[in-house]
């Protein structure tokens, strides 16, 4: 499928129902579907219409009919060359179905996880996501497949007791008859199994979650001694996902049993009437042949029809999660408007930005640095200037969330330490628009001796997550990546919470430099930053209380001083 083929718009009420988007998913790969159901009743009724011509053959040797058994040995070598042939594109259509399933299920997840942005992982976890790129979407993808099965099972069989009826009425009714009553026995089956793999699939990702925390926070872990702990709780947790598992296969295993026992006692049924009919005289012995083929090849596509019935099941279960990804909105302010061509008038270059639910002004140009009382207020702050949550919040006088989201994006800048180094080359990961500005980042972010360091420089290849790396390195590489996009306003949550005092003294002067003509934000209780800040706000219970240089705002028993200097007041 082309990378250029048209999304539906994510806000499509049919995408947030199970059986919407997979009716959906269905429809957007109609003409493979169509020729996967071509092929399928191809392979399957070239093998049905096998017993009859077997049937014939032999009734040509009985009567000793050499030109007859020629044509029937003809038409058995031909309806097994059209099998094959059928199996074969039948199969292709079957891959190219799961591949496109596969891939349009990740395009909608990936271009939601685009839309909903700072917001995705507020209301998801990133194990529940990780869970739909790997169990979720090869269930979907079994589902075109199984259509195409299922849809070719119940032609064959159709076609099947056409042939009996013109063979034997008694025979080709217990086809027409049997065959539904028989698929219908496993239908009891089918709702606890749904729930059983609802109830597996959500301890899925519950402990791919777990993982996730624990490999992200395993240098902690080890810095405290909790390894044993949180391996113990994932242990526990795997153990409850093994039971599950169980539970599922304890249903899942009494269908393939159904699957040979039902139709097992239909080809005794069978066989036991045909031979009745065939001692009195009502069947050659070339139909009962034929009649103990039609019977034994009939498990085929009972036992595809269960199998597809399973599938579907299971695809279902998968695209209620999809679709709980997919149903999610925004944060209020977090899309993008109608202008987006241009900005408002009234917002310059350096625009002066105003909190009103806290009361913050921040002045352009002008090195701001917010204190709090609990480490919690000053990051909300932080979420509302960046617009990632809602807030009456002006740039320049007009309200943020009138900008188009993309002016948003390239004026403002919230970097926090939840940011993640992606892998791949450092270089790239850095950014900046030059060589140069990239270098003059990682000065300012005191971050140039970790490149020097590493074994390729700029080249290096970054793991996942920057885990090579120790936290004070991670924290100044995110810096720098920071300082080397140049925004006209930065906001930076606790750039420094994770190196030692020189460092931390060194970053606080050359930030202040380097931004000297720009609008910064920062966020700490650090001494050290808010000494070289140009203005500091101090907020309580989410408000401004007071403002100043760090060195006015230190002295005497202020609250102030007791948060930041750990005096007593």
């Amino acid at each position: 499928m082309p990378s250029n083929d048209p999304l539906p718009e994510l806000g499509d009420p049919d995408l947030r129902s199970p059986r919407g988007y997979l009716r959906w998913l269905i429809g957007r790969q109609s003409s493979t579907l169509f020729l996967g159901v071509l092929w399928g009743c191809l392979w399957m009724a070239s093998m049905g219409l096998t017993p009859f011509a077997i049937g014939r053959a032999i009734d040509a040797i009985s009567e000793k009919d050499t030109d007859r058994l020629l044509v029937w040995t003809g038409v058995i070598v031909g309806l097994a060359l059209v099998t094959t042939a059928g199996s074969v594109l039948r199969h292709r259509c079957d891959t190219i179905g799961r591949l496109k399933a596969n891939y349009l299920t990740f395009r909608l997840v990936a271009a939601q996880a685009v839309r909903l942005g700072a917001t995705l992982p507020k209301r998801i976890s990133a194990g529940e996501v990780v869970a739909i790129g790997t169990a979720d979407i090869t269930r979907i993808g079994a589902l075109p497949g199984a259509v195409a099965r299922g849809i070719g099972s119940a032609v064959t069989v159709v076609l099947v007791a056409i042939v009996l009826l013109n063979t034997s009425v008694t025979l080709g009714l217990l086809v027409l008859i049997g065959v539904p009553v028989l698929l219908a026995g496993t239908g009891p089956l089918l709702s606890p199994l749904h729930k059983r793999i609802g109830s597996y699939r959500d301890l899925q990702g519950d402990l791919t979650n777990r993982a996730g925390d624990i490999v992200s926070g395993l240098r902690v872990l080890r810095g405290i001694g909790g390894e044993a702990a949180f391996g113990e709780r994932y242990r526990k947790d795997s153990q409850r996902l093994r039971q599950a598992g169980v539970h599922v296969a304890k249903v899942e295993s009494v269908l393939p049993a159904a699957e040979v026992l039902l139709p097992g006692i239909f080809v005794v049924a069978v066989v036991w009437i045909g031979a009745r009919l065939a001692v009195g005289g009502g069947l050659t012995a070339g139909e009962l042949v034929a009649a103990y083929g039609y019977a034994a090849f009939l498990m085929l596509p009972m036992r595809t029809a269960t199998s597809a019935v399973q599938s579907f099941v299971g695809a279902d279960v998968a695209a209620q999660r999809v679709v709980r990804v997919l149903s999610l909105e925004p944060d209020a302010g977090s899309e993008a408007g109608s202008d987006a061509d241009a900005a408002p008038a009234g917002v310059s270059e350096a625009p002066d930005l105003y909190d009103a639910d806290s009361g913050l002004r921040v002045r352009p140009g002008l090195m701001t640095a917010i204190a709090a009382s609990t480490p919690e207020e000053g990051a909300e702050i932080a979420e509302r200037l960046g617009r990632y949550a809602p807030g009456q919040v002006t740039v320049g006088g007009v309200p943020l969330d009138s900008l188009p989201l993309e002016r948003v994006r390239d004026l403002i800048l919230v970097a926090r330490n939840e940011d993640t180094l992606f892998s791949g080359v450092l270089a790239d990961d850095l950014g900046g628009r030059s060589e140069q500005v990239r270098a003059q980042a990682l000065h300012d972010a005191n971050a140039e001796d970790i490149v020097e360091a590493l074994p390729d420089g700029l080249d290096t290849v970054v793991t996942e997550g920057g885990s090579a790396f120790s936290g004070g390195q991670q924290q100044r590489l995110r810096l720098a990546r920071a300082l080397a996009a140049r925004p006209q306003v930065l906001v930076l949550v606790d750039p420094t919470s994770a190196v030692d005092a020189h460092t931390e003294s060194v970053i606080a002067e050359r930030l202040h430099t380097s931004r000297a003509e720009l609008t910064t934000v920062v966020v700490s209780n650090s001494p050290l930053l808010l000494d070289r800040a140009d203005e500091v706000a101090y907020v309580e219970d989410g408000k401004v209380v007071v403002t100043g240089t760090h060195r006015e705002l230190a002295t005497g028993g202020s609250q102030y001083a007791a948060v930041v200097m750990r005096e007593e007041t």
